[in-house]
């Protein structure tokens, strides 16, 4: 087939012409609706409504027969939805307009037979009745809308109005009177209040006030009471509004603003003592955080009337206001109660102080470790201490140490300070016996070092040597492994002068399996027996502790004691039996120590030949490379994160490190001698080389002299 054959014949419009085919068919980008298109008409006013034609009436027939048809229109309107006030409203208002009021009554009273809760329609009826002044309709007409609708305030205000526009004050008083049968709003109480003082009739607005207060009894009420009293020159009457507006609202439901206005009142009246009385005693019924603007009047009162004494309470109360918030907040913040109880104990009555104790003490921690008890404990110890000191109530003190304790469960942990608090206070007491009594409980009880030595001390400062090695024996049964407590010991009996009883007991400590720190209990030994002058023991326990260690200081201290006490042959062969015992390559460090401290004890008390065979024992320090391993174990492969560079040290006497000394040696010469062959085609590089090599050699000799 051709190519013509897969062509079709495109269409053919009038004319024969032809006509393009349409190729895109998606929708246009920018899409025009209906919408826009009517609003675009509107714009434009493509049509044009005609207005309606103007009608002119020129005698009576063409009027009746308008108001016939008009009247039609309206009542047609009522047929087709009786429910819209709106039509009724038009209804009646058009007959209104042409002087019809019997037919514009008549539209009211039907649509009040509709719905009589249309309060647009009793208003518009009883304003048409007031317009044409008919004041008994109108009159008559309010009466049966607040009669009934009578929670419907704009009745009655529209009634009073009328009442009182007409001047007929004693009506308006007897529907003010009907409106408050059913205690209305306080807009509408203030209404008659003010109709009553705009005729001057304050009795009657008293009147009014108290049963107003009555009926709506908040502090803004009883404040313009009180306010109206004093506004009229009644000073008394005023001041025994607010008393009765504090009895009325009793401790219960107190408020500050009622105590702020009563108190300015009395401020304004000069009487400042008063109004201090009356601050004081809110801010001691209320609640502390329900007054914050009664501490700001308060403090505003002061700073204007009052000394440095009250100025200050004003500040003590406003921080204790503070402390007190932030404890509701978190009743266990004991850093708040700190700060509240040091507030109260800088100024303040013992009850006070002591009931603010009691209410931090009642807060005790949930958490059961020790860390989270410290702060609490410490309440404790202030109350005692207050009560020991400031209210000088010893009995009361006993109470609160006893308390504290039963409070602490002592078998998850204890607090030593408040056993020794109690026993010194005891002492202070003159009570010897009871101290030793709470002590041996505590011991007895939860027994801890802290307790132990507290009662030592104790019986130290009574001389009872006795008792302090009885409680000793306690401390040693309780925990043997403790050196601290040998060392003590020793020590008591030997400032009693029984060397003897001091040596047992070390020789007893150091033949205990399990010590914490025995290396200050040996220093302890050796130290007593030099003291003693005991030398010969101080040698064997030298020996004895060696025997278990090697530890280079215990060799170097053994060589001091000898070398002080002027035996230097004896010092240079532990010197050397020490170097003999150092040898090896885990040693090597500690070795260098002792052949340092050897050569200073020559350098001060030997001769050139001494100080010239321990030069030779001095060993050279070179730098080596060894691989790292990792974590795993495993040494890492290759690349230059896997050696590291360190120091060692090679001794001369040492047969292992001179095999490999001549190791290196060997390999060193087999090299030059390599660079030999491969250099001889070419003498000047030879020659260069040579004192490349030379320099080598001379900066490697350098570093051994520095070594050493």
């Amino acid at each position: 087939m051709s190519e013509a054959a897969h062509i079709k014949s495109a269409p053919t419009g009038a004319g024969g012409k032809q006509v393009g085919k349409v190729k895109n068919k998606l929708p246009a980008p920018i899409q025009i609706s209906a919408e826009q298109l009517l609003r675009e008409a509107k714009e434009r006013q493509l049509e044009i409504v005609a207005p309606p034609p103007k009608q002119k009436i020129t005698d009576p027939q063409e009027l009746a027969e308008f108001r016939m048809k008009k009247r039609k229109t309206f009542e047609d309107n009522i047929r087709k939805n009786r429910s819209v006030m709106v039509n009724w409203i038009k209804y009646a208002r058009w007959e209104e307009e042409n002087q019809e009021f019997q037919r514009a009554r008549s539209v009211y009273e039907r649509a009040l037979d509709v719905d009589h809760r249309c309060v647009p329609i009793w208003l518009k009826y009883s304003e048409m009745e007031m317009r044409h002044k008919q004041v008994n309709h109108a009159r008559n007409l309010w009466d049966r809308a607040v009669l009934l609708l009578p929670r419907v305030s704009q009745f009655w205000y529209k009634y009073t109005y009328m009442e009182e526009m007409l001047e007929n004050v004693a009506g308006a008083r007897q529907v003010f009177e009907r409106w408050m049968e059913w205690e209305p709003e306080e807009q509408a109480w203030s209404s008659y209040i003010n109709m009553e003082l705009r005729y001057k009739e304050i009795d009657r607005a008293r009147d009014i006030y108290t049963k107003f207060v009555l009926v709506h009894p908040t502090v803004k009420n009883w404040t313009k009471f009180a306010k109206f009293e004093e506004k009229h020159g009644n000073v008394s009457g005023a001041r025994d509004v607010y008393e009765r507006g504090v009895d009325f609202f009793g401790e219960d439901y107190m408020e500050e603003n009622l105590f702020i206005g009563f108190a300015r009142f009395e401020e304004g009246q000069k009487e400042y003592e008063r109004a201090r009385t009356i601050y004081k005693y809110a801010l001691e019924k209320l609640t502390k955080d329900n007054c914050p603007e009664l501490f700001k009047s308060y403090s505003m009162f002061e700073k204007k009337f009052g000394d440095r004494k009250g100025i200050e309470d004003v500040i003590i109360n406003k921080r204790r206001f503070k402390y007190e918030t932030e404890i509701k907040a978190n009743p266990l913040d004991y850093d708040a109660w700190f700060d509240l109880l040091r507030l109260l104990e800088s100024d303040g009555s013992l009850d006070d102080v002591r009931d603010t104790y009691e209410r931090a003490i009642a807060n005790i921690p949930l958490v059961a470790s020790k860390r989270g008890w410290r702060r609490y404990i410490y309440l404790w110890i202030n109350y005692a201490l207050f009560e020991e000191l400031e209210a000088e109530d010893p009995d009361k003190t006993r109470e609160v140490y006893k308390a504290c304790l039963d409070i602490i469960p002592h078998k998850k942990f204890t607090f030593g300070k408040i056993w020794l608090m109690y026993a010194q206070f005891e002492i202070r007491q003159k009570n010897l016996s009871a101290a030793r009594k709470i002590l041996g409980t505590s011991i007895g009880k939860c027994p801890k070092p802290k307790l132990f030595k507290g009662y030592i001390d104790m019986e130290l400062q009574m001389r009872e040597f006795d008792r302090c090695r009885k409680i000793y024996e306690k401390f040693l049964e309780f925990d043997m492994s403790n050196c601290h407590t040998w060392i003590k010991f020793a020590e008591l009996e030997s400032i009693l002068g029984d060397g003897d009883r001091a040596r047992a007991i070390f020789e007893l400590a150091i033949g205990q399996p399990l010590l914490d720190m025995p290396e200050i209990l040996w220093k302890a030994y050796i130290d007593f027996e030099i003291e003693e002058e005991e030398h010969e023991r101080v040698r064997a326990l030298y020996k004895i502790l060696l025997a278990r260690t090697s530890h280079v200081k215990v060799w170097i201290s053994f060589a001091n004691f000898e070398a002080s006490s002027e035996n230097y042959q004896r010092c240079r062969r532990v010197y050397e039996e020490g170097d003999k015992a150092l040898q090896g390559d885990r040693q090597k460090e500690e070795r260098v120590l002792l052949l340092e401290s050897w050569r200073e004890f020559e350098g001060e008390h030997g001769s050139e030949e001494s100080r010239e065979k321990i030069r030779k024992k001095m060993p050279r320090r070179v730098k080596k490379r060894r691989r790292i391993e990792i974590a795993g174990g495993e040494e890492e492969e290759g690349g230059e994160g896997g050696w590291e560079e360190y120091w060692d040290y090679i001794f001369p006497d040492s047969e292992a490190n001179s095999s490999n000394l001549k190791l290196l040696q060997m390999a060193k010469m087999w090299k030059k001698g390599q660079q030999d062959d491969d250099d001889d085609d070419d003498d000047d590089e030879e020659e260069e080389e040579e004192e490349e090599d030379s320099d080598k050699d001379k900066e490697e000799e350098k570093e051994d002299d520095m070594g050493e």
